[in-house]
């Protein structure tokens, strides 16, 4: 509560000002996600607001509520866990946490709310970063920490943004198919390695093609515009292709 009050220092102090229109509507769409009537509606216009092109250092934008926010459901998912699988060892919770907040859902949820549409800015003329929504999913949470307290945040998290039944599914779901062939490999005592390398495109497009490969065998390969999802596409393929000889999965819960 000292760190709450020592935030609500740096909040506008007068909320009873008229809005117009558009902050009317803001506060509207808003509301009607978090299932509240907000109280501080700057501390939410600062949560869909970009960073500015210009040098002007005293421009408010999301980064810094995204900041908090990450660390709040890092939190709020963190306990959750804990009192959800008492039975299960760290290796398991943190394996699902990181499914739950890891970048790719994050982003899911916050498109799943359309939350890029009640940016501050017309988007029409700017390029908006692949991660923009689950950004501003974790500016959101920073806010609703900001304009009420923790608890009241965690109880919108867990009733309408990353219900029990939505972890429930993430259980078993896969998330990165590279680290499950080297838990695999390690097992195994097999050598799994990658080998990737750059491809000129006639256009002038560089792209990465990744070949996996088992002891002297390739099994699978891919092409993608970065190495990063080149090797994870093709360990999905190589996965498909081991699947078929070997159970890989041995026990779901293990799956990282």
């Amino acid at each position: 509560m000292e760190l709450k009050n020592y935030f609500f220092k740096f909040l506008p102090k007068n909320r009873t000002q008229k809005l117009s229109e558009k902050d009317l509507l803001f506060r509207k769409k808003i509301s009607d996600i978090v299932g509240y009537n907000i109280h501080n509606l700057e501390i939410f216009k600062e949560a869909f607001s970009l960073k500015s092109s210009t040098k002007s250092t005293n421009k408010k934008n999301y980064e810094r509520l995204e900041f908090l926010g990450d660390s709040v459901l890092g939190t709020i998912i963190s306990c959750h866990l804990f009192q959800t699988y008492p039975n299960e060892n760290e290796g398991f919770l943190t394996q699902m946490k990181s499914k739950i907040v890891n970048r790719k859902n994050l982003n899911k949820l916050g498109e799943d709310l359309k939350l890029s549409s009640l940016l501050q800015v017309d988007t029409s003329q700017t390029i908006l970063s692949e991660n923009i929504s689950g950004n501003l999913l974790e500016a959101l949470i920073g806010a609703i920490y900001l304009d009420i307290d923790y608890e009241f945040c965690k109880k919108i998290v867990l009733d309408r943004i990353l219900t029990p039944s939505t972890i429930n599914k993430l259980e078993n779901k896969i998330i990165s198919y590279k680290g499950l062939l080297l838990e695999w490999s390690q097992k195994k005592k097999v050598p799994i390695r990658y080998e990737t390398c750059e491809e000129f495109q006639p256009n002038k497009i560089v792209l990465f093609r990744c070949h996996v490969w088992l002891h002297n065998e390739r099994i699978s390969n891919a092409v993608e515009a970065s190495k990063k999802k080149a090797e994870e596409k093709a360990a999905q393929r190589a996965f498909y292709v081991l699947s078929k000889k070997e159970n890989i999965i041995e026990n779901q819960k293990t799956i990282s």
